[in-house]
């Protein structure tokens, strides 16, 4: 690929990743956009630092020379959110943020924009034998998956209007070396051996190791090996659905630790979730959620780099060094 790759959001779980993937292979050429210029980068890489994400960011000197963007910066999802208007603060950084760079790589001749969007898009929950798919009408329920949908629509609209390539991805719960948030969490519980009322749980969920994601983004980056995904959304996963009874007892075979799972049915977790305030993360825990990533197998030849189990080994190696 000619030209400059830029990175942004490229201190965070799946932009550090994403950087480390890359950088074998664009050398020289790979730019990184982060708010804090003491984040630690090798030598061959251009960081320009980037005060403020938002819809009046200037982007002009991170885009100079660049050809593919890759968008990681985001405001993530957040539990329980309690900002007043976490709408409008979601819709600031996912949406108009994202679409003033995007208007502003059309400005720079950049070639190709991929988007790492949310499964949140698709929705929630899927039932037996009707998982997400890529082409269906998407059905985002909260401001985060709402904030990713009115950014990829603007996208589209970028793409059609100009020279612009747009590849939009769906990921759904990334885990990995360095994962936080609530699956740190069921981690940790697993570790330190607490009981968990989770071990009658029949649900089905799709996952996504790390290595997977970024390996199709890498494949994305690269117009040249990927051609047919330009214009298009893609969901992803490992390909293996399993139960959050089964991916608990999957996490802690790989740290070499007991899981102490009650079997407490569902339908008691949900009254007693109903009477505390807490359905939502019940639901969460108890739902189905499988995504169909025959598009990007089919479209593109991809393939998972890794199973499940080997990225939980590979957590647990990162995890021995802290």
């Amino acid at each position: 690929m000619t030209g400059h790759l830029l990175v942004t959001g490229a201190t965070g779980f799946i932009g550090h990743a994403v950087v480390q993937r890359l950088l074998p292979t664009v050398k020289d050429s790979l730019v990184v956009a982060v708010r804090h210029s003491a984040a630690s980068f090798p030598a061959a890489v251009r960081v320009d630092q980037i005060d403020d994400l938002g819809p009046d960011t200037d982007w002009s000197a991170s885009l100079h020379g660049v050809k593919v963007v890759v968008h990681c910066a985001a405001r993530a999802h957040v539990m329980d959110d309690s900002t007043v208007d976490p709408l409008t603060e979601y819709r600031k950084i996912n949406t108009q943020a994202t679409l003033a760079l995007a208007r502003q790589a059309v400005q720079a001749g950049v070639r190709r924009f991929v988007f790492i969007s949310s499964i949140k898009v698709s929705g929630e929950r899927t039932t037996p034998g009707n998982p997400f798919r890529a082409d269906q009408a998407p059905s985002p329920e909260d401001a985060y998956g709402i904030s990713k949908h009115e950014a990829e629509l603007g996208l589209m609209v970028i793409a059609r209007e100009s020279d612009m390539e747009v590849v939009i991805i769906r990921p759904p719960l990334v885990y990995g070396p360095g994962v936080k948030g609530n699956f740190a969490s069921m981690v940790r519980w697993l570790r330190r051996g607490t009981p968990l009322p989770l071990g009658s749980v029949h649900n089905q969920r799709s996952l996504l190791a790390l290595d997977n994601l970024v390996d199709f983004i890498a494949l994305c980056s690269d117009p040249e090996r990927s051609p047919r995904a330009a214009n298009e959304v893609f969901l992803l996963s490992d390909g293996e659905h399993v139960s959050t009874t089964e991916l608990l007892f999957s996490v802690a075979r790989a740290y070499g630790v007991r899981a102490r799972l009650i079997p407490v049915p569902v339908r008691w977790m949900r009254m007693a979730a109903s009477l505390l305030g807490k359905g939502a993360a019940v639901d969460r825990l108890t739902g189905s959620l499988v995504v169909d990533d025959s598009k990007a197998r089919d479209l593109l030849g991809w393939a998972p780099v890794v199973s499940m189990q080997e990225q939980l080994q590979k957590m647990t190696r990162y995890d021995s060094l802290f």
